[in-house]
């Protein structure tokens, strides 16, 4: 059977010169993502984050088997209708209009998606969420790392309740994990549900909550970090490919 196809929306355009003997701009992903999705036994579609209209969108998800929604640069707080009230770091609004028509229309479909940190927000976002746009000025709240930055990444220990999506998937209750990010989500989108904390409080993982619907799961941290020598962290991605097969199966 063919390899389960997986949706994965690029990064913004990257400017002129980014990429060293580049003369030209160019689009790309993170290769650790790519690396845990090969490792899974999927493929990866990079998917362009412009002009995606309804059409292309369509097209898209018409042709592949599973979303997976990285991390990057903040959502614009417009996306959930509020001011900017931190600095903002890294905002795309093609990227956060594409990504918001791929998560609804996947979600529709009844796609499966994994979502990672700024994919995290998003899926939260697209189902009527909001963001606190600096969780690191807040009392109460332990270390996140520091996103934007090389080296930023903290390892943060997460609680994760039993029974749940991300617990069968990964297989324990506890993980360590690789984070490093400044926002998160206030409380869950429409029809999610809170499935793991870290110990300040802060939500780290959402899934969808109708347990008979689809593969719906999405994890503040960065997986795709460790996930190379952690297998819990690999086995995320081995439960997405695992839910695209079968998506594939009963096209």
């Amino acid at each position: 059977m063919a390899r389960p196809l997986i949706a994965v929306p690029s990064y913004p355009r990257l400017r002129q010169g980014k990429i060293p003997g580049w003369g030209t701009e160019a689009f790309a992903v993170p290769a650790l993502y790519v690396d845990a999705i090969r490792r899974a036994g999927g493929l990866e579609a990079i998917v362009i984050t412009e002009a995606l209209d309804d059409d292309l969108v369509d097209d898209t998800l018409d042709r592949t088997d599973a979303l997976l929604l990285l991390g990057g640069g903040d959502l614009d707080p417009a996306t959930y209708g509020r001011e900017r009230e931190a600095k903002i770091v890294g905002a795309s609004t093609a990227r956060d209009a594409s990504e918001l028509s791929l998560t609804r229309a996947a979600l529709a479909r009844g796609m499966p998606i994994l979502a990672v940190c700024r994919g995290h927000q998003m899926l939260n976002v697209a189902l009527g969420s909001i963001l606190d746009q600096h969780i690191s000025d807040t009392p109460g709240i332990e270390g996140h790392g520091v996103p934007f930055v090389e080296d930023g990444a903290q390892i943060n220990e997460v609680a994760i309740d039993p029974e749940t999506r991300v617990a069968r998937a990964m297989g324990v209750e506890r993980a360590r994990c690789s984070c490093h990010h400044h926002q998160a989500i206030e409380a869950p989108g429409k029809g999610l549900v809170v499935t793991a904390r870290s110990a300040d409080g802060l939500i780290e993982a959402t899934e969808l909550m109708d347990p008979d619907g689809p593969w719906v799961v999405g994890v503040q941290w960065h997986p795709e970090d460790t996930a190379a020598t952690d297998p819990a962290q690999q086995a995320l991605f081995d439960a997405l490919i695992a839910e695209a097969s079968t998506f594939l199966r009963q096209r």
